[in-house]
């Protein structure tokens, strides 16, 4: 695509990855994503706001066909999808100068073996005048790097900001449709934010400080609507869990799965919300985003060589490093012969302040007795869960 405008002098350029389905190696991409990089041109400088992943080099270098003279170079943030075309780029504009924090700079001539005498540091707060536009830099650290930051140009108040309230979403669409990219956001949140809520929160008191028209993120479309990102980046960061049971399973001989069908129904009529989710087809975007708001966790897995199946560790292992809020968590499962299965999983669980509700263990398939202690569990969490929201 060609360059468009979303303010006057103001464009977007870059990539939209219509066929990435896996990115970093990990994170599932069911609907693409895009590669944001903005043009703002003064009257008297110009400033190109971050790259493009390389392997959407040309379509950046088609759009840059159009554009004579780039002064500075913005980087935002040093991960390959957004700075890794930087030496491209430089090869264009050789005398354009790199605009970027002292952190973000080190980590680009560790990264992409930036020259620092093309660089010039600003710190947080600090402006760059263009000549009728004028940019300030407002560092934003853990958003989700230490080094990341955002950019504000103050005429058309327009905060780019980098992977802040982005959204991994290939659209021909400049401009977000909030129904469309709403679970988009929500999924892009917990895969990488997450781990950093508290820190998103102060973020998020730091960027309102100016007076924002519209936000303009390195993935997804851009929001004209500012409050409605960043009301739920507020919500998923800071409010309460909600009245929900997050619910990863997995069963290799039906017992797990019995048992998995009967606490579904138990906490359903005892007016708690389920999410389940089978680890055997489920993608890791879709269990992050489940997390967000849950809780409870109950991870039901079967025993295998006297632990968790794999599936369930990996489950685990995700839940430890998101450290989603959740307040409760437990096991459920079965075994033949015995086994470590709760003791394992909760120790792999070490980063999340929960309470640990008592596990139901089950040798072979579920008996009577077994059932009973399923419904204990679920009146359990039910009593735990007074007073907390559905989700909506």
């Amino acid at each position: 695509m060609k360059a468009r405008s979303i303010a006057d002098h103001v464009q977007i350029l870059g990539a939209v990855d219509w066929d990435r389905r896996l990115f970093d190696a990990i994170i599932p991409l069911p609907d693409g994503t895009s590669y944001n990089s903005y043009l703002v041109t003064g009257s008297e400088k110009t400033a190109l706001i971050d790259t493009v992943d390389p392997a959407t080099w040309q379509v950046l270098e088609e759009q840059l066909a159009e554009v004579p003279t780039v002064d500075y170079i913005i980087i935002q943030h040093t991960e390959q999808d957004h700075s890794g075309s930087l030496p491209r780029v430089l090869e264009r504009y050789p005398q354009a100068k790199v605009v970027t924090n002292e952190r973000c700079l080190n980590m680009c001539v560790d990264h992409l073996h930036i020259d620092p005498a093309q660089a010039q540091i600003v710190g947080d707060g600090e402006t760059l005048e263009l000549g009728g536009k004028t940019l300030t830099f407002v560092l934003t650290p853990w958003v989700h790097w230490p080094e990341t930051m955002c950019t504000w140009l103050a005429e058309d108040k327009i905060l780019f900001s980098c992977d802040f309230f982005g959204s991994h979403l290939a659209t021909s669409a400049v401009f977000a449709d909030e129904a469309r990219t709403y679970h988009p956001a929500a999924r892009y949140y917990a895969e990488i934010m997450q781990p950093f809520a508290a820190q998103v929160a102060k973020n998020i008191d730091k960027v309102q400080q100016y007076p924002i028209a519209m936000i303009a993120p390195s993935h997804g479309p851009v929001w004209k609507q500012p409050a409605f990102i960043m009301d739920a980046y507020r919500r998923w960061s800071t409010a309460p869990p909600k009245n929900v049971v997050a619910l990863p399973f997995v069963s290799m001989h039906g017992s797990t799965l019995m048992m998995v069908d009967h606490l579904t129904a138990a906490l359903v009529e005892r007016g708690v919300g389920v999410e389940r989710f089978d680890l055997t087809t489920v993608d890791i975007g879709a269990l992050a985003a489940g997390l967000i708001e849950a809780a409870t966790i109950v991870l039901a897995t079967p025993t295998l060589f006297a632990g968790p199946h794999p599936a369930a560790a990996n489950a685990a292992f995700l839940a430890n490093a998101l450290k989603p809020k959740a307040k409760y968590a437990t096991v459920i499962g079965s075994y033949g012969w015995g086994g470590k299965t709760p003791e394992r999983l909760v120790e792999m669980m070490g980063n999340l302040k929960v309470e640990l509700l008592d596990p139901v263990m089950v040798k072979g398939l579920p008996r009577d007795a077994d059932f009973a202690a399923l419904d204990v569990l679920a009146t359990t969490i039910a009593e735990r869960h007074s007073g907390l929201a559905s989700r909506e």
